[in-house]
């Protein structure tokens, strides 16, 4: 039986509205139009809808119901549902039981906008720059809630599990700053010198940075992932509820553990660039014993203590960029893949920006 709405008047003070037939998906029919315009053609009356013995009905219906009263909030106090079955006023009950968000959301589009996202994003960098202080401090003076256990998985993390990627990596970026340099110096006859060039470019610059982006790529990214989760199943919320401060618990771990792998990475990195560069250079008529000689009068103590920092500090950018990224997770799956990609672009940005800065610094203080 098709749907069909009939109506009579009871009196001057009720409009009867009897709706029979199937209502299933009939959101869009001719009578659910001329339930429309009944409705809306009674001003002040109530409205009181009954179900006969036929009437049947499934979802849509009362997604139809909801869609007219938000398209008109005026009629919501005529209508009458006490008539209809038990479990389709209940149900609607429970859709209204909660008032309408009616709050625009805010324009993304304004000239502002960027600006203050920036803003915020920076305020909140330098918060969390200031709990990490301040865990540090709790550590130091034997008060953090920090496990040692957690910081011995944390090590196996940023350290023998990264070794086979830092290694092939490293390798080749030896090789490749040997092959462009000896193509170039061979110009000028000065062939010997491709050790300095992969010593100094490994030892001050490349080796910090490259393993930097490797542990940002792997480590960092696993470890916003992880804390993102971990805020979406409300876990940091139960370990505040117990007291325990979530930036002690999750975060010191891994900053102490890329404090202590990061130079070591760093240190490995750059005997493998050499070892690398050397390879290209056995190939180029050069002797391993010249290359062994040009390479240990290439660099000194200071320049690896220059690129042990810089893997230092590119360590402590990637505890932040992950770190903060997960920490401030939504509540939703998207939000933590999202995080996780927030953290990579974020710990890439501050390596460029904090190689800079080093590098200026390093010129000015004559290092």
């Amino acid at each position: 039986m098709k749907a069909q709405v009939s109506y009579q008047h009871e009196g001057e003070r009720h409009l009867l509205v009897t709706l029979s037939g199937n209502w299933c998906g009939q959101a869009r029919s001719a009578e659910a139009k001329k339930l429309e315009s009944c409705i809306e053609q009674e001003l002040r009356k109530p409205i009181k809808l009954i179900a006969d013995e036929s009437f049947s009905w499934d979802s849509s219906f009362p997604a139809y119901l909801l869609s007219f009263i938000h398209h008109h909030p005026e009629k919501q106090q005529q209508l009458d549902f006490s008539a209809l079955p038990p479990n389709l006023t209940s149900l609607f009950d429970l859709a209204t039981a909660v008032p309408r968000n009616t709050t625009q959301p805010p324009d993304s589009h304004s000239r502002f906008a960027g600006l203050k996202h920036a803003w915020d994003e920076v305020i909140d960098t330098m918060i969390f720059i200031g709990e990490m202080t301040m865990c540090s401090l709790r550590l130091f003076a034997g008060r953090s809630h920090m496990r040692a256990a957690d910081a011995v998985s944390c090590l196996n993390q940023s350290g023998p599990q990264a070794i086979g990627i830092i290694t092939l990596i490293s390798i080749l970026v030896g090789m490749i700053l040997a092959y462009l340099g000896i193509i170039q110096l061979r110009q000028f006859g000065a062939e010997v010198y491709v050790a300095n060039l992969v010593a100094v470019g490994m030892v001050r610059e490349m080796g910090a940075l490259m393993t930097a982006v490797i542990m940002a790529g792997r480590t960092g990214a696993s470890w916003a992932a992880e804390l993102g989760a971990m805020k979406v199943n409300e876990e940091v919320d139960a370990l505040t509820t117990m007291g325990i401060r979530p930036m002690d618990f999750l975060v010191m771990p891994r900053l102490l553990a890329m404090t202590i792998t990061m130079p070591l990475l760093c240190i490995y990195s750059f005997v493998l660039g050499m070892i690398g560069g050397g390879v290209i250079a056995m190939t180029m008529d050069m002797t391993p014993r010249m290359y062994l000689f040009q390479l240990l009068s290439s660099f000194t103590p200071v320049d690896v203590a220059v690129g042990c920092f810089k893997g230092l500090v590119f360590g402590w950018l990637i505890v932040l960029a992950g770190c903060q990224s997960g920490m401030n997770c939504g509540s939703s799956s998207a939000a933590v893949g999202r995080a996780t990609t927030r953290a990579v672009v974020l710990a890439i940005v501050f390596f460029v920006i904090a190689d800079a800065g080093l590098n200026i610094m390093f010129y000015h203080l004559d290092i």
